[in-house]
């Protein structure tokens, strides 16, 4: 198929790069001509605007930062939207509220196009390795549709409901993330306070009743588990700043339905003073230095 893909940063490239593995025609387009070269190098094609990127495409993927990104780019001025055809399909894999979500889709449908939210879990990781998991929201047929270009990308694709169910599942999942890796950096220091090592420690809790997948899949100690970023200085995987922009979001959807939510408030506190230490650009796990003492390296 011809894909036209938007957003090929550290998510979007691998997608994309998975995508023309697959023997798909990848058409790209990004605002930073650094990522685009990437792409191509990947073996993409470089188009010079977004309405190029869309002509006589049969699926559209996009992978923004925001809503706004989202908005702008489908809906906005001279949005593509109008260029794209009624008989392909849109894919928005950006993590963005439920509500833009909705909104979007529903122009689109109006206009006689399908559109489906298919936000990701895997991390850039998952998305090198095309083990993503997407968790979609629109009609069962158009996420049928779209599954044989999600499982070049990914494992795992899953129906949360209607449009902008993805984006309600992706935003709960991204929520209990944060309090289990919280809460697995400070298990692993007070240990490692009171002499423990960090590793045995990992490994014990892993057998027992306090297992969980940032113990077993992304270390947050350094030097625990290698090929996680805690192992090369916290670069690299899911920046602070994006589990706060989704923390935010999942604060948002608690709002509106007046959810309890008081660990989810806690780690977007938590997570905020983190990135206002400095560490905004740093993986998530990164929140293992926030317990630190300031006599300790780790």
């Amino acid at each position: 198929m011809k894909i036209g893909f938007f957003g090929v940063g550290h998510m979007g490239g691998p997608m994309a790069a998975n995508l023309v593995k697959a023997g798909h025609e990848v058409v790209v387009f990004d605002l930073v001509p650094e990522l685009l070269q990437a792409a191509v190098s990947d073996g993409a094609k470089s188009a010079s605007s977004a309405e190029e990127a869309v002509q006589g495409a049969d699926v559209i993927v996009s992978m923004l930062p925001s809503a706004g990104a989202v908005r702008g780019l489908y809906l906005g001025d001279n949005g593509v939207l109008q260029y794209i055809d009624k008989s392909a399909l849109i894919i928005d894999c950006s993590t963005i509220d439920a509500d833009t979500a909705r909104d979007v889709a529903g122009i689109a449908r109006e206009q006689g196009r399908v559109m489906i939210d298919a936000p990701v879990s895997g991390g850039v990781g998952g998305a090198k390795a095309g083990t993503l998991t997407f968790i979609c929201g629109g009609e069962s047929d158009a996420i049928e549709r779209a599954r044989p270009v999600l499982e070049c990308m990914g494992a795992q694709v899953f129906r949360a409901g209607d449009n902008g169910a993805g984006q309600l599942a992706k935003i709960c999942n991204n929520m209990l993330l944060a309090i289990h890796m919280i809460g697995t950096a400070e298990a692993l220091q007070m240990g490692a306070d009171h002499g423990l090592d960090p590793a045995v420690l990992s490994e014990i809790m892993k057998a027992s009743s306090g297992d969980n997948w940032s113990l077993d899949k992304y270390n947050p100690w350094p030097g625990v588990m290698e090929n996680v970023p805690s192992s090369k200085d916290y670069e690299g995987g899911f920046a602070v700043k994006l589990m706060n922009k989704d923390l935010g979001l999942a604060l948002q959807a608690a709002l509106s339905t007046q959810s309890a939510t008081p660990m989810g408030n806690l780690a977007k506190s938590l997570y905020a003073a983190h990135g206002n230490h400095g560490y905004s650009e740093k993986d998530f796990s990164s929140i293992q230095r926030f317990f630190r003492h300031k006599n300790k390296s780790n």
